[in-house]
């Protein structure tokens, strides 16, 4: 029975964690359910930056009663000062009994730290509870954390014979309502969006978070637009115009650029933020705008941009997973292809591994991992 109990309760608790899912960032996501004598009498998420994790969440709510209480969170608590205080403190000063976790912090300022500061106070700690499910509500966090640079995904829409514009670079709308309000949805779980010159000319593009297009309850919708991803524009030669949305003030925007460039007084006056990059034949330095978003806990990177930019990233072997939209139509041979990938040979093929695909209102959303070799 209590194993049963224990399962129950982690999975509310990973229900909760996706709550924050929008709006948690640079943090990870988290859900915390406490329990005592088989009731729940508190639970949490993780608040914006700066507010309560979820245990602090779900203490405020259990109050006195969650003395001898069991923790089920999907996240070892952290030990550390932070924005705010340490986790496994307040969990032992509240007078929790035991703590089920799903997995450990990947973050090496907690990393089992969190687990020993527990045990250290005679509370029982146990960990491995659904920790797949709990892992794969974090890989941007988890990745940042293991290997320094978080989840790069591209999101692409497409034609059912794999062209993305007509030649004359018409491309709205591929797609329908449902796929673009999914998009959103992606958008509104990033901490990044990157795109092109090219895109910001040929679609005057925003970027931004909308809450009427994401398809969410009215409260959902509220707290995941109030959070804007940073907008990232790769412009070699600074040639993004001055009245281009992406420099307006609905969101952050950061153009980036050659070193070399000369910076257009139009664009000293828009005040927006500026990153000086290398420059290769293949385009900027695209690892070194990584290094830079990891410097800022960017978590989920989203490309929304042309084919060659895609295909740079790709050919890199900087792309984690390719989100395909494809609609049931025809574009034509003369229309533009997905990527600009550049192979000859049969050998030189990108294998995929198709992770998930489903059907959004008229179209299909294909998940896909590149299997670099």
């Amino acid at each position: 029975m209590s194993d049963n109990l224990d399962t129950r309760m982690m999975a509310r608790a990973l229900q909760l964690a996706k709550r924050g899912q929008y709006s948690a960032m640079p943090n990870p996501h988290v859900g915390c359910v406490l329990v005592r004598d088989g009731l729940v009498v508190g639970e949490g998420f993780t608040q914006p930056a700066g507010g309560n994790h979820a245990e602090i969440e779900a203490l405020q709510r259990a109050g006195a009663e969650a003395r001898g209480a069991t923790a089920y969170v999907t996240l070892e608590p952290c030990s550390h000062q932070g924005k705010t205080g340490p986790c496994a403190s307040a969990l032992v000063k509240a007078g929790v009994r035991r703590v089920v976790a799903a997995m450990m912090d990947p973050n090496p300022l907690v990393a089992g730290n969190g687990f020993d500061l527990l045990r250290a106070e005679g509370v029982q700690v146990e960990s491995g509870l659904l920790e797949t499910d709990a892992r794969e509500l974090i890989p941007g966090f988890i990745a940042r954390m293991v290997r320094g640079r978080g989840r790069v995904r591209a999101k692409l829409a497409m034609s059912l014979d794999g062209r993305t514009a007509m030649a004359s670079g018409e491309s709205q709308w591929i797609t329908g309502p449902a796929a673009r309000a999914d998009v959103q949805r992606l958008r509104a779980m990033s901490c990044a969006v990157v795109t092109g010159v090219g895109t910001v000319i040929a679609d005057d593009c925003s970027l931004t978070v909308r809450a009427g297009e994401l398809g969410l309850p009215a409260l959902e919708a509220e707290r995941a637009s109030a959070r804007q991803p940073l907008r990232v524009v790769l412009d070699s030669r600074l040639r993004t115009p001055a009245g281009a949305k992406v420099l307006d003030r609905a969101a952050p925007t950061l153009l980036c650029h050659a070193r070399q460039t000369t910076v257009p007084p139009a664009i000293i006056a828009t005040a927006v933020d500026r990153l000086p990059l290398d420059s290769f034949e293949a385009g900027l330095d695209l690892p070194g705008l990584l290094h830079f978003l990891n410097a800022r806990q960017s978590n989920e990177i989203l490309l929304e941009c042309g084919p060659r930019l895609a295909g740079a990233f790709l050919q890199q072997g900087l792309l984690d997973e390719i989100i395909v939209y494809m609609a049931p139509v025809l574009m034509g041979s003369e229309a533009r292809p997905l990527l600009s990938l550049p192979l000859h040979r049969m050998a030189d093929k990108v294998s995929l591994d198709i992770a998930d695909m489903r059907k959004v209102g008229d179209d299909w959303r294909i998940t896909a991992v590149p299997q670099y070799k």
